[in-house]
């Protein structure tokens, strides 16, 4: 298994193709601040725990002697296969305001909506990052 296929980075790299699809969303209501009609948009949230309950992973010990409580079988963990996100659809999201033009773009909140956004994809990115510089350090390769 490649160190890019472990599940933890799986979530990662779908985390962070949302956030880059929420940019370009969010980049659209920037550009279309002053088209008469238009409708802010932004992405549906991932669902992490939808996420999860795809993967098939159940989290439960593993019995590792017959007299373990709960569990008749002995031994065999199970191996995690990561779920689509759900999530990630596009969806009207006027802001609070509407133009008398019926546009419902207001800046001030899609620069909030951007910063956050960069925000997020920078702690992912990080995350992403120390991640692998511990499973090098792991592996003895720092």
């Amino acid at each position: 298994m490649a160190i890019g296929d472990l599940p933890i980075f799986e979530m990662m790299k779908q985390r962070m193709q949302w956030l880059t699809a929420r940019q370009q969303v969010l980049a659209q209501n920037v550009a279309n601040a002053d088209t008469p009609g238009y409708t802010a948009r932004d992405l549906k949230q991932l669902d992490f725990g939808t996420m999860m309950e795809r993967s098939g992973l159940a989290l439960r010990p593993a019995a590792t002697q017959a007299g373990h409580i709960g569990s008749p079988v002995t031994g065999g963990g199970r191996s995690f296969h990561t779920g689509q996100a759900t999530g990630g659809e596009v969806i009207k999201q006027p802001d609070f305001e509407t133009s008398p033009t019926g546009n419902s773009v207001v800046l001030e909140d899609q620069m909030i909506k951007v910063a956050q956004n960069q925000m997020d994809y920078q702690t992912v990115t990080g995350l992403y990052s120390k991640s692998l510089e511990l499973i090098k350090i792991a592996l003895g390769r720092s």
